[in-house]
Formats: structure tokens, sequence, C-alpha cells
């Protein structure tokens, strides 16, 4: 099957180990695909690395920020970047292989009838997350847990961050309006996406946490979700 233009954005923030690596294996997966690299100045380096590729390859792309300015608007900055441009279908995607490439031709697939593609690491009661420890897999699956139950939001996965929109989802969104990061802006761009009316589905995927370089996760993050969810509860998000 021949899938439509379609933009993997990767954030990246000291991902040296992960990053030409990470690269090399999405463009292999199709060649539908190309790639948006937003880097955060990574002091390792990352950003000089992506340069380099993009020189060579037409299908790399780069935006280079200042400083670490998180998840949230690096993916905003990213959509923004995708909708001025040809792309049809746009993925979020991290990079440290924790989202497996070999996984992006069934996301394309599965966003021929759907609206927003979200990879789920819980789907059907099942957990399939590799090299976590026990609290933080308990705080997850309690997260997407409370989201359901406090917004009413059908799906087994809100914070995961492996997804494919289609165009026409983010337009839907108001992107200026998107301030928060992490899991919490997660939740927020598939619950909108979701009380628009438009198709959300779910695929299973295996969730492997990263071998290379350091998580980005923080209890900052955590409690931003936990108070957001209810804001979105009430409307005032």
């Amino acid at each position: 099957m021949a899938f439509p233009k379609s933009l993997v954005i990767v954030p990246t923030y000291n991902e040296k180990e992960n990053i030409l690596l990470i690269m090399s294996a999405i463009l292999e997966q199709n060649e539908c695909l190309e790639i948006l690299v937003v880097d955060d100045g990574s002091p390792d380096g990352t950003g000089d690395l992506v340069q380099a590729e993009a020189d060579k390859n037409p299908r790399i792309h780069l935006i280079r920020r200042k400083g670490k300015m998180g998840l949230g608007s690096a993916y905003v900055m990213g959509f923004k970047w995708a909708l001025e441009r040809d792309y049809e279908r746009v993925f979020e995607m991290d990079a440290d292989f924790s989202h497996s490439p070999t996984d992006l031709n069934r996301f394309l697939e599965t966003a021929e009838n759907a609206d927003l593609v979200l990879g789920s690491r819980y789907q059907d009661h099942r957990i399939s997350v590799v090299n976590w420890d026990l609290r933080r897999l308990i705080l997850s699956y309690g997260a997407n847990v409370y989201t359901r139950i406090v917004t009413g939001l059908p799906i087994s996965d809100a914070t995961g961050g492996f997804k494919c929109f289609r165009r026409e989802a983010l337009q839907a969104l108001n992107l200026d309006k998107m301030k928060s990061d992490g899991y919490c802006f997660q939740i927020e761009t598939t619950f909108k996406i979701w009380k628009k009316g438009l198709r959300v589905k779910e695929i299973p995927i295996i969730f492997t946490d990263r071998t290379r370089g350091t998580s980005k996760m923080s209890g900052g993050i955590i409690s931003e979700a936990f108070f957001l969810v209810l804001k979105l509860r009430l409307g005032l998000a």
C-alpha cells in the first residue's frame, strides 16, 4: 500500500548516542517517511550530528532551539512546521528506541481509517512494557486509570508518546493554546481530539525503556498531569 507523505517528529536533548541510529531505522521503514528533529540546544552536540545528516539527506530536517524548552512546545513547533508544508500524516516518536521504528507502517495502515492513532502499552488490560521498575510501572498505569475515570476518555494509554495524527486532526487543535508538557501534553492532545468527535484508535506496542542516554521524566511533569486532568474534566483547559 502506498501511503501519503508523512513526517516523524523527534524531540531531542542530549541524544547523541541514539539519534543517528534512530533516524536510519525510521527512514528504512517506508519511503513516504521524513524526519524532523527538534533539538533543545543539546550540549552533547546532538543537533550538529543531525545537521550533518540533513546536509546529505533531503528527508531529514532540523529545528534548533536555544535551550531546554520542554516536550510539549517541541511538538507544537513541529506540528506547525508540518502544517505549513504538505505532510498528511504526522508522528510523535521518542529518540531512544523505546518506540520501535518497525511499528511505523502499522500506524500508517491504521491511520487510513482513524484521525489519531495511539500506540498503547496497556491495551486490553495487558501490560507491554520492558525494563521499567515496579514503581514507574504503577505510576504510569495508575495515571491512565485516573485519566479514564476523571475525563471519560475511552483510551487505555492516554499518556503514551507514540502517535500518528492525520493532518485534519492537527488542524482541529488550537496549537497556540497548548501549554502542557510530558504526560500532560499527551493527555491534552488526545482528549481534545476525542472531544471534537474525531476517530481515535489504539494499536498495541511494546515499549522498551532506553538502554542509552538518560530519562527526561520528572516529578514536576507528573504533578502537572494530575491537575491538567481535572481542568480538562471541568472544561478549564
